[in-house]
C-alpha cells in the first residue's frame, strides 16, 4: 500500500505544528470557532488525538480512549505537538499500519481510515486555531482536496448536530479554496 495518505498526514502536521509554534502566550485562553473550547483546548485535543492513535497503533492495551481527561500539552504545547506529531507520523510508517484494524474512539477502524481521519481532524483544528490566533493556514489543496473527498464520503453522511462532533455543513461558493470547502462541510463558516 502507498504511503501518500501518511505523506499527506506528515504535511498536515507539519504546517499545524507552525500554526501552534505562532500561538502568542496572550492567546491561548482565547475562544475558537469550536464553541466551549478555549486554542489550548484545541491544541491539546490534537496532541492527545495524534497520542492516542500513536498508542493504538502500538497495541497499547488499556490505552485510554476518553481524550478529554489529560493534558497532552505540560508547559511546552509547541512541542508537546510536535512531538506527538512525530510519534503519530512514526507509527503510521510502520509496515502493516494502515492495514491494521485498531480500536478507536469512532469504532473499529483500519489503519487507512485511521490516518485520513487524522488528516482531516488536524486540517480543521488548525483552521480553527489559524483563525482564532489570526494566522493564515498554508495547506497544499492537493491534500485538502484529498481530505475533502473522504470528509463526503465518509463523514459527512453522520449526523449532524450542535452538540455532536460536527455542526450541520454551512454554504460556501462552489469555488471557495479547499480549506473553505472543507471547514464549511463540518459545520464552519469560513472567512473567505
Amino acid at each position: 500500500m502507498t504511503n501518500a495518505p501518511v505523506d499527506d498526514l506528515d504535511t498536515t502536521l507539519r504546517a499545524v505544528g507552525d500554526i501552534v509554534a505562532g500561538i502568542r502566550d496572550d492567546q491561548w485562553q482565547a475562544a475558537t470557532p469550536c464553541s466551549l473550547w478555549s486554542v489550548r483546548d484545541v491544541t491539546n485535543h490534537l496532541a492527545l488525538g495524534n497520542k492516542l492513535f500513536a498508542g493504538l497503533l502500538a497495541g497499547k492495551p488499556g490505552y485510554p480512549l476518553d481524550p478529554d481527561d489529560a493534558d497532552a500539552l505540560g508547559d511546552d504545547p509547541a512541542g508537546s505537538y510536535r512531538r506527538h506529531a512525530t510519534d503519530i507520523v512514526t507509527a503510521f510508517r510502520r509496515p502493516g499500519a494502515l492495514e491494521q484494524v485498531i480500536e478507536a474512539p469512532v469504532g473499529a477502524i483500519p489503519g487507512i481510515a485511521a490516518v485520513q481521519l487524522r488528516t482531516v481532524e488536524d486540517l480543521v483544528h488548525g483552521w480553527d486555531l489559524a483563525t482564532a490566533t489570526s494566522q493564515r493556514v498554508d495547506y497544499p489543496d492537493d491534500i485538502v482536496e484529498r481530505a475533502l473527498a473522504f470528509t463526503r464520503d465518509q463523514l459527512a453522511s453522520m449526523e449532524a448536530s450542535e452538540d455532536g462532533p460536527f455542526a450541520p455543513p454551512q454554504p460556501h461558493p462552489d469555488d471557495a479554496p479547499p480549506i473553505d470547502r472543507l471547514v464549511a462541510l463540518l459545520g464552519r463558516r469560513p472567512l473567505g
